[in-house]
C-alpha cells in the first residue's frame, strides 16, 4: 500500500498539536483593518482550532494528522 500525499497547501495553513487537535489562523484578519477595533484585531493574531464540524474536511486532506 503506498503511502497517501499530503495537500500541500493544507500543510502550510494547519498544524497538529500534540493532542490531536488542529491549529489554524483566524479569519478576517487581511483587508479592511481601519474599521476594526484594536481588541478585535489583536484577537484575530492569535491561533485558533478548526471547528470540530470542518474537522473531517481538514484531516482527509492531511493524513497522518
Amino acid at each position: 500500500m503506498p503511502k497517501i500525499k499530503t495537500r500541500r497547501a493544507a500543510a502550510k495553513r494547519f498544524k497538529v498539536t500534540g493532542s490531536g487537535r488542529i491549529k489554524c489562523g483566524k479569519v478576517n484578519h487581511r483587508h479592511l483593518l481601519v474599521n476594526k477595533s484594536t481588541k478585535r484585531k489583536r484577537h484575530l493574531r492569535k491561533q485558533g482550532t478548526v471547528p470540530d464540524a470542518l474537522l473531517h474536511f481538514v484531516k482527509r486532506q492531511i493524513p497522518y494528522a
